[in-house]
C-alpha cells in the first residue's frame, strides 16, 4: 500500500461507556524508543531484521515518522507495555496505520494486544496473544483484513470478510466497518468479548520484502476519539501523500527511460534507415530523369 491505511477494529460490549479513556496511544514522536522494547526473538539465527525511524520515501509531512521494516527475508518483532486493564462493560478500540512502501506481493501488516505477563525480549511469533488485527495481501487471492480474537486460549479468525486496499498509500478510517463481530458472538458466553488483563502491544513480522511501516497506535474505548485522531493524522496527510507518491513515481519513470539507452539506439538507426532510404531515392529519381533525357535524345536523333 502506498497510501497508510488506518485500522480500526472495535468491539462493543452491551453496555455504555461512563467516560472515554485512551489506554495507549503512540505517533511515534520524540522519546518513543523510551516506551518499545526491540526483541531478541531470531537474533541468534542472524535473522532478526531491523526498524528504521522515518516517515518513509513518500509522505505528507516528513515530521510525522513511524517505524518501518528495513531489511529483506527477515523476523521482526517489537512491543510497549501500557497500564493493565480490562475492557468488561467498555468498547475497545485498537486502531494502527500501516503503509506497505514495497508494493508487497504475500505478507502481513499485522499488530497485537497481549495479556498477562510479557517477557518484551523474547517476544516473537509462539508468544500468546489475546487479539491480532491487520491487513494481509498474498496474490489474487488473498486481500483482507484479519481479526484473530483468542477465546479459551484457542484462536478463532472471524468469518466475515472485510477487503484491504493493495496499494502503496495509507487509507482511511472509513474503509472498514467500525463493528467486527465475533464468529461465536451467538454462543452463551456473557463474558466472550472479555479481556481482563490487557498490557501490551505489539508487532510481529516475517518479510521477504520490507518496507511495511507502522504509526498512529490506538487502544481506547471511545470510537469517536479513534476518528479523530485518524483524521488528525491520515486524513490531514493523504492528499498530500498521494502527491508524494505520484511525484516519486513520475521521476522513477523517467530516470528509467534515461538509463535505458535501447530504445534510444533503436531510434537512432531508425533515422539513420530512413535517411538512406531517402537517399536512394533521390539518386533513383536522378538516374530515372538521366535515362529520359537520353531516351528523347536518341528520338529526335531518328527523327
Amino acid at each position: 500500500m502506498a497510501n497508510p491505511k488506518i485500522f480500526s477494529l472495535i468491539l462493543f460490549s452491551v453496555f455504555a461507556i461512563a467516560s472515554a479513556k485512551v489506554f495507549f496511544e503512540e505517533r511515534f514522536e520524540d522519546g518513543w524508543e523510551n516506551k518499545w522494547v526491540v526483541s531478541d526473538w531470531k537474533k541468534d539465527e542472524n535473522t532478526a531484521g531491523v526498524w528504521n525511524y522515518t516517515s518513509g520515501k513518500w509522505n505528507g509531512d516528513p515530521n510525522d515518522k513511524g517505524i518501518q521494516t528495513s531489511e529483506d527475508y527477515r523476523f521482526y518483532a517489537i512491543s510497549a507495555e501500557f497500564p493493565k486493564f480490562s475492557n468488561k462493560d467498555q468498547t475497545l478500540v485498537f486502531q494502527f496505520s500501516v503503509k506497505h512502501e514495497q508494493k508487497l506481493d504475500c505478507g502481513g501488516g499485522y499488530m497485537k494486544l497481549l495479556s498477562g505477563e510479557v517477557d518484551q525480549k523474547k517476544f516473537g511469533g509462539d508468544t500468546p496473544y489475546s487479539i491480532m488485527f491487520g491487513p494481509d495481501i498474498c496474490g489474487y487471492s488473498t486481500k483482507k483484513v484479519h481479526a484473530i480474537l483468542n477465546y479459551k486460549e484457542t484462536n478463532h479468525l472471524i468469518k466475515k470478510e472485510v477487503p484491504c486496499e493493495t496499494d502503496q498509500l495509507s487509507h482511511g478510517y472509513e474503509d472498514i466497518p467500525k463493528e467486527i463481530p465475533d464468529p461465536d458472538a451467538k454462543k452463551d458466553d456473557s463474558e466472550l468479548y472479555v479481556y481482563p488483563d490487557l498490557g501490551y502491544v505489539g508487532i510481529e513480522l516475517w518479510q521477504v520484502k520490507s518496507g511495511t511501516l507502522f504509526d498512529n497506535v490506538l487502544v481506547s474505548d471511545d470510537p469517536e476519539y479513534a476518528k479523530q485522531m485518524a483524521e488528525e493524522t491520515w486524513g490531514k496527510q493523504k492528499d498530500a501523500e498521494k502527491a508524494a507518491f505520484e511525484e516519486a513515481e513520475k521521476k522513477t519513470a523517467e530516470e528509467e527511460s534515461k538509463e535505458d539507452p535501447v530504445d534510444s539506439d533503436a531510434e537512432d538507426e531508425a533515422d539513420d534507415a530512413e535517411g538512406e532510404d531517402s537517399d536512394a531515392e533521390t539518386k533513383a529519381g536522378g538516374a530515372s530523369e538521366d535515362a529520359d533525357d537520353n531516351d528523347e535524345d536518341e528520338f529526335h536523333d531518328e527523327l
